[in-house]
Order: structure tokens, then C-alpha cells, then sequence
């Protein structure tokens, strides 16, 4: 059995939620592995990113989003509005004063508070978001191709709305 791990490098726009299709690179991961039947896993490191599987449905909205992910989006934010305030008045508890101490502590503190602005905290709903969709996914690697049809897309989505970032997709392809 072979194991074939790659790393993809995404930029997320900021300002609202970002969706990128990473499709392709998993797939010239899964040609790069030599591996011709196994699974193929995909994967976010990030706390407020996610991997989903759907189709791509062409009509996009100002931001570049697709119709499906606007509207996953719009039903995602019935359920977690985007967190603006801090106290959090909007019925979030997080971040609190611990958590704001903690993270300034940290010897990348400025990349996570740019400017020493902790309003970049404020992502309660990304990491639900996250949460709910989930952080990865995994497909059938059948004679050395993704395992489903032509409608079928991977999406990486960066529901941290702060500001645009470099993000990290992770591609594990394990078989034969």
C-alpha cells in the first residue's frame, strides 16, 4: 500500500465566505501519487474551513459564489448569523477575555490579530459553520481517477470572513 500526502495553498478572499474549488488539484494529487485505486481524502487543518461535495451551478452571485453556495450560505446563516459585536450582544459567547489573552500571548499573535485588532476574532459563526459541514471528506480513487460523475465538485470553504488569508488544503491519497 502506498501513501501520498500534498499540500494546497488557497486564497480566500475575506469579506464574506470563501468557496474554492480544488477539484482539479485533487486530482493531479491522485495522478502525482501513482495510485490507481484506493481512496483519496481532503481535508482542512483551519478550525472555520470546510470540504463539502456538490455540483457547480454556474449562475454566481458579486462575490464569485455559485448559486448552491450562496444559498448554502443564506440557510447556514439562519442558524449562525455572522458574529459583528464585541461583548458579544448577538448571542454569542465566544471569543471571551481569556481566550483574546491567550491568543495575544502567542508568538504568531499578530497574524491572527492584525494591528492588535480583536475584532478578528470575532468568528463564533465560522467555526460553527465549520463544525457543521465538517473538515473533510473522502472519495474512491477507481483506475487512477476520482470515483464520481461529471456533476460532481470538492469545495474548500473559508468561512472566516475577517479578511483575505493564505489557507492550507491537505490531500491524502492512500491504495494501490
Amino acid at each position: 500500500m502506498t501513501v501520498y500526502h500534498a499540500a494546497l495553498k488557497l486564497e480566500s478572499h475575506g469579506g464574506t465566505p470563501s468557496f474554492i474549488d480544488v477539484t482539479s488539484q485533487v486530482r493531479e494529487a491522485i495522478a502525482a501519487s501513482g495510485i490507481t485505486n484506493g481512496i483519496v481524502a481532503v481535508m482542512s487543518p483551519h478550525t472555520t474551513c470546510s470540504v463539502y461535495y456538490d455540483e457547480w451551478a454556474h449562475d454566481t452571485v458579486e462575490d464569485g459564489s455559485d448559486f448552491l453556495q450562496h444559498d448554502l450560505n443564506r440557510v447556514l446563516g439562519l442558524i449562525c448569523p455572522d458574529q459583528t459585536q464585541f461583548p458579544p450582544a448577538d448571542g454569542y459567547s465566544y471569543p471571551g477575555i481569556k481566550h483574546f489573552e491567550e491568543v495575544e500571548s502567542w508568538p504568531s499573535a499578530k497574524e491572527y490579530l492584525p494591528g492588535g485588532d480583536r475584532s478578528a476574532l470575532l468568528n463564533a459563526d465560522a467555526h460553527l459553520k465549520a463544525s457543521i459541514i465538517g473538515s473533510s471528506q473522502t472519495f474512491p480513487v477507481i483506475d487512477g481517477e476520482l470515483g464520481f460523475g461529471v456533476t460532481g465538485y470538492i469545495f474548500f470553504a473559508d468561512w472566516d470572513r475577517d479578511r483575505a488569508r493564505t489557507r492550507t488544503c491537505r490531500v491524502t491519497v492512500i491504495g494501490e
